[in-house]
C-alpha cells in the first residue's frame, strides 16, 4: 500500500511539472485547470496517507483519473496534433457563433491563429466569419491559409474559387477550379463554377471539354446537360446541342429552357410539327409563355391558319408586351394580318407595369448565358427561314468553320500577351 502510494506520488509530481512547464513554454493559461485538477488528485493521495483508516475505493479511483489519466490523455492527444489550447479555443468560438455573438468568435480564433499558425479549423472558421462579414479579401487569406494545412480541404478550394470570381478575378478563379478538379473531378459544384465563367468569357470549347468530362461522374445533372447544350450552342453545333437539350428536358420535364431550345433548333431544321409540340408546352411556362405564343403564331401562319395565327399572337402581346410588340411589327410574315393584332395605345405604361411584374419575377429570369443562347438560336432560326436542309448544313459547317478560326485568333493573341 504505501509503495502504492509512493509510485502514485513520484508519477503524478513528474507529470504535474511537466505540465507546469508547458503551461509557461506555451504562455496557455488553459493548463491552469489541469493543473488543479491535479492538484486535487494529489491531495487525495495525501489524506490517503494521513488517515489511518482505508479510503474508499472511489476516492482512489478519483486521485488516478485526476493526477494520471487525465493529464497523460492529455499528452497523447498533444502528441497526435490535437492541443489543448487549441480545442477550448474552437470550443468557445463555436459558442459564441452559436449565440450570435460573431465579434468575440472572431477575436477568440484571431489570438488563436496567432499563437498557432497551424490551427485549420481556426484559419476556417475565422475565413467564414470573414465572408460574413463581407471581407472577401481577408476570408481568401484564410482559407489559403487553411489549405496549406491541409491539401485535401477541396471545400476551401472551391470557396476561394467563387471569392475571386465574386471579385470579378475570372482568370485566378478560373485557374484554381481547373487545379481543383485535377484533384477532384467529380466535384460537381466546381465545374458548374467554371463553366459558369467560360460560358461568360465565351471559351465554349472549353466548356464543353468540362461539361463533357463531369457527366461521367454526374451523368443526370439537369444543369451540365443544359449548359452543355448552350455552349453546342454557341459553336453552331445544333445536333449536339439538341442531344444535351433532350437529355435535360427528360431529367426534368417542369424546366422548359431546354424546351424552348429544342423548338427552336427544331424550326433551323424545319421541323414544324415538332417546333409546334415543343412551343405547345413551353406556353405553361409563366417567363416563356409570351415567346412560345410569339413562334406559334408564325407556325400557324406558315400551315395557313390565320384565325389561329391572330389568337395566339395577341396572346403573346398580352402576356409580354414589352418584348413581343417589337419582334411583331419587324415579323414580315405578320403584315397580311396586322390590322387584326392588338397593339397596345399605351405601350409605354404597360411596359412600366411589365418591368415591375418582371422584378417580382427576379429570380425566375433568364440568365445572361440563357439569353445568350435563346437570341442566337432565334437568329440562326430566322437565318435559315428561307434556306432548304441542305443550305443549312452548309451554313452550319461555315459557322462552325468561323468559329474555329476565331478560337485559333483568340489563343495567338493571348500567348502573344504573355
Amino acid at each position: 500500500m504505501i509503495i502504492e502510494q509512493l509510485i502514485f506520488t513520484v508519477i503524478s509530481l513528474i507529470i504535474f511539472v511537466y505540465m507546469f512547464f508547458r503551461m509557461i513554454r506555451n504562455n496557455d493559461t488553459t493548463y491552469v485547470i489541469i493543473l488543479v485538477l491535479e492538484a486535487i488528485g494529489i491531495a487525495i493521495n495525501f489524506v490517503e496517507i494521513l488517515v489511518v483508516d482505508k479510503i474508499n475505493i472511489l476516492f482512489v479511483i478519483l486521485k488516478y483519473m485526476l493526477s494520471i489519466i487525465l493529464p497523460i490523455g492529455i499528452i497523447v492527444l498533444e502528441k497526435r496534433n490535437i492541443i489543448l489550447f487549441e480545442v477550448v479555443a474552437i470550443k468557445k468560438a463555436q459558442l459564441y457563433i452559436f449565440f450570435g455573438d460573431n465579434k468575440k468568435a472572431k477575436q477568440i480564433l484571431i489570438n488563436l491563429v496567432e499563437k498557432r499558425q497551424k490551427s485549420y479549423m481556426g484559419h476556417r472558421m475565422l475565413a467564414e466569419i470573414y465572408e460574413q462579414e463581407g471581407g472577401m479579401r481577408k476570408a481568401i487569406d484564410e482559407y489559403v491559409q487553411a489549405i496549406d494545412i491541409d491539401k485535401k480541404d477541396y471545400n476551401s478550394y472551391y470557396k476561394v474559387a467563387e471569392l475571386l470570381n465574386g471579385l470579378n478575378k475570372k482568370d485566378e478563379a478560373s485557374e484554381m477550379l481547373y487545379n481543383l478538379l485535377n484533384k477532384k473531378p467529380e466535384m460537381l459544384q466546381a465545374t458548374e463554377l467554371l463553366g459558369e465563367i467560360l460560358l461568360e468569357q465565351e471559351r465554349y470549347k472549353e466548356v464543353v471539354n468540362i461539361y463533357q468530362e463531369a457527366l461521367k461522374y454526374n451523368p443526370i445533372s439537369y444543369e451540365l446537360n443544359y449548359n452543355l447544350g448552350i455552349a453546342y450552342t454557341m459553336l453552331n453545333d445544333f445536333q449536339n446541342a439538341k442531344i444535351c437539350y433532350e437529355k435535360a428536358a427528360e431529367i426534368n420535364s417542369l424546366l422548359y429552357n431546354a424546351k424552348y431550345s429544342l423548338a427552336e433548333i427544331a424550326l433551323i431544321y424545319k421541323d414544324i410539327e415538332e417546333a409546334e409540340k415543343r412551343f405547345l408546352e413551353i406556353i405553361e411556362d409563366e417567363e416563356l409563355s409570351a415567346y412560345g405564343y410569339y413562334e406559334l403564331a408564325k407556325i400557324y401562319l406558315i400551315k395557313g391558319e390565320r384565325d389561329t395565327a391572330i389568337k395566339y399572337v395577341n396572346t403573346a402581346i398580352d402576356a409580354n408586351p414589352k418584348k413581343i410588340v417589337d419582334k411583331v411589327k419587324n415579323e414580315p410574315m405578320f403584315i397580311p394580318i396586322m390590322s387584326k393584332i392588338s397593339i397596345p395605345f399605351n405601350l409605354e405604361e404597360t411596359v412600366v407595369e411589365d418591368d415591375e411584374i418582371e422584378k417580382q419575377k427576379s429570380k425566375k429570369k433568364l440568365k445572361p448565358k440563357e439569353i445568350k443562347a435563346k437570341e442566337h438560336l432565334e437568329q440562326m432560326s430566322e437565318i435559315t427561314k428561307n434556306l432548304g436542309y441542305n443550305d443549312i448544313q452548309l451554313l452550319r459547317k461555315n459557322l462552325a468553320a468561323k468559329s474555329n478560326n476565331l478560337d485559333e485568333k483568340k489563343e495567338f493573341d493571348k500567348q502573344k500577351e504573355i
